[in-house]
């Protein structure tokens, strides 16, 4: 079960912010004469609800059942890689030889993390 929590909380966290980032031209958050409007399209809302999701399963399953010193860096890390591989090939987003590093570095962290 941790590892499945842990593959559903990445899965809705990426998700949830690629849906986000897909549905952003359709956010709009205005105050006029004192009246708050929020819109959102589907997409976002979407990307919201499963990023508060990934937030729920974070904070009331993965912090009880891991040292948060070990989890907290490898879930971050393992994140940030999956975010830029879908900005990558899903956004159509551009990375240079830092950002390869930048992953490489991240990946080297992860493993050195755990090694027992």
């Amino acid at each position: 079960m941790k590892i499945i929590s842990i593959i559903l909380y990445l899965f809705l966290s990426v998700g949830g912010l690629t849906l986000v980032k897909l549905g952003s031209t359709n956010i709009n958050i205005a105050l006029n004469n004192g009246t708050f409007t929020f819109q959102m399209g589907l997409k976002a809302m979407l990307g919201f609800i499963a990023y508060i999701g990934s937030f729920l399963i974070y904070t009331f399953y993965i912090i009880k059942k891991f040292d948060l010193s070990y989890i907290f860096p490898i879930i971050t890390g393992i994140t940030q890689v999956l975010v830029i591989l879908v900005g990558i090939f899903i956004l159509k987003e551009h990375i240079n030889i830092y950002g390869i590093f930048g992953i490489l570095s991240i990946i080297i962290g992860i493993t050195l993390l755990n090694i027992k």
